[in-house]
């Protein structure tokens, strides 16, 4: 089998090899629409088996299963290579059967764009950039920030993009252990750091109890419903 698949892509170029692989993970896909875990690994996205995010997700995504939602993540994956990534798109594209999937990625992406699927070239800290693409989408119901995993660039994005979250939507953060990793400007020797994202969300904690103060209100967020964390990732549920 290995060596078919070899001599396959010795004679197929990029866009037959990624309009075969859409047909075999398709294939191979039937049965497992409500299994996050095994669509991960057959659309070949790290949150499952890298990481250990889609159990997860199943639990805190569950009420929009079929529902016709709008999602968008941040980063596609595959770097400089325009044929590569998409694998998490795909995985969500199979798991929500009515929902549309947006991405935004630094890199150009349009080449791995299929129905129910767009992708967007941009920053994730370039505000008009963003705010042009949700005024063209209009406000998801899910937003899954993997993309540059800079602290500064996750605590930006989620400054942005959460006030045009939907109203009862999520707010997903994945990779936060760059919070501790000084090549994403993190910090494991000052835990108090406020400016790594850790720190920044869980500044936010009080925002759940915030109809309980007498005051000091003015630095707390009042559309927070609920914060979990987990290893690497973090929910926001938005009231």
């Amino acid at each position: 089998m290995q060596k078919i698949k070899e001599n396959l892509r010795q004679k197929l170029d990029d866009k037959q090899q990624l309009r075969l692989g859409r047909i075999v993970n398709k294939l191979r896909s039937i049965g497992s629409g409500f299994n996050l875990n095994k669509l991960a690994i057959i659309y070949g996205s790290d949150k499952f088996g890298g990481h250990e995010y889609t159990p997860h997700y199943m639990t805190h995504l569950k009420k929009f299963k079929f529902k016709r939602i709008k999602l968008l993540e941040i980063g596609v994956g595959g770097y400089k290579n325009p044929f590569k990534g998409g694998g998490s798109l795909r995985m969500w594209k199979k798991y929500f059967p009515f929902g549309k999937i947006f991405a935004i990625d630094i890199y150009d992406k349009s080449n791995i764009q299929e129905r129910r699927i767009k992708i967007y070239q941009g920053s994730q800290v370039d505000k008009p950039f963003l705010e042009k693409v949700l005024n063209e989408i209009g406000e998801p119901e899910i937003i899954v920030d993997d993309g540059s995993h800079l602290n500064e660039h996750v605590i930006e994005t989620f400054k942005i993009l959460f006030p045009r979250l939907e109203s009862g939507g999520v707010y997903c953060v994945e990779d936060t252990q760059t919070s501790y990793q000084e090549s994403f400007n993190g910090d494991s020797k000052n835990l108090n750091n406020p400016q790594t994202m850790m720190n920044y969300f869980k500044t936010l904690i009080d925002s759940v109890n915030i109809t309980e103060f007498d005051t000091g209100k003015e630095s707390l967020r009042e559309d927070i419903k609920s914060i979990h964390f987990y290893h690497s990732l973090i929910f926001i549920h938005k009231k």
